[in-house]
C-alpha cells in the first residue's frame, strides 16, 4: 500500500475580513486570504522578500469562529490540505484553483483570548474542525467531508 499525505501548515496574516457565506444546504462556510512572507539572500547578498498568498476555505464551525474572531491583519497559524477545484469560464477556458482546506485555526495575536468554547491553554485561542489533538474540538459528526460537493460550493 502506497503512503499519502497532503497536509499544509501556515502561519501568516489575513488579508481581509472573512467572507461568510451558507450554502443551500444550510452549512456555513468561510473565505479567507492569509499572506505568507518568504526572505532570502541573492547571489550580490541583497535580501529579497516575496509574499505569497494563501486561499483558505473553512467550513461549519470552525467557519463560523473564523468570521466572529478574524479580521484583516489577524495572525493565525492554519492547518488543513490542500484542494484544487476546476471549472470552464464563460470564455470556454477551463479555470483551476488550489485552496487549503482548513481543519485547524490558532489565533497568534490575542493571546489568551479565545473563543468561549473550551480551547485548552496549550492551544490559546485554538480550533480544530474535526475531533483530534489539541484546541477546541467540533464534534466529529460535523466533519463529514464527503456530504459536500464542489457544485455546492458558493465561489
Amino acid at each position: 500500500m502506497a503512503m499519502s499525505l497532503n497536509r499544509v501548515q501556515l502561519i501568516g496574516n489575513l488579508t481581509r475580513d472573512p467572507e461568510l457565506r451558507q450554502i443551500p444546504g444550510g452549512q456555513t462556510v468561510a473565505t479567507l486570504t492569509v499572506a505568507t512572507n518568504f526572505s532570502w539572500t541573492d547571489a550580490s547578498g541583497n535580501r529579497q522578500d516575496k509574499a505569497e498568498y494563501h486561499n483558505i476555505v473553512a467550513w461549519r464551525k470552525l467557519a463560523e469562529i473564523c468570521g466572529q474572531f478574524l479580521k484583516k491583519g489577524s495572525k493565525v497559524f492554519i492547518e488543513g490540505r490542500l484542494q484544487t477545484r476546476d471549472w470552464e469560464g464563460e470564455d470556454g477556458v477551463k479555470r483551476y484553483k488550489t485552496e487549503i482546506i482548513a481543519d485547524n485555526m490558532i489565533m497568534l495575536d490575542r493571546k489568551g483570548v479565545g473563543p468561549a468554547v473550551g480551547a485548552s491553554q496549550e492551544f490559546s485561542g485554538g480550533i480544530k474542525d474535526g475531533a483530534s489533538g489539541g484546541g477546541a474540538s467540533v464534534p466529529a459528526k460535523e466533519v463529514a467531508e464527503d456530504e459536500v460537493t464542489i457544485d455546492d460550493l458558493p465561489f
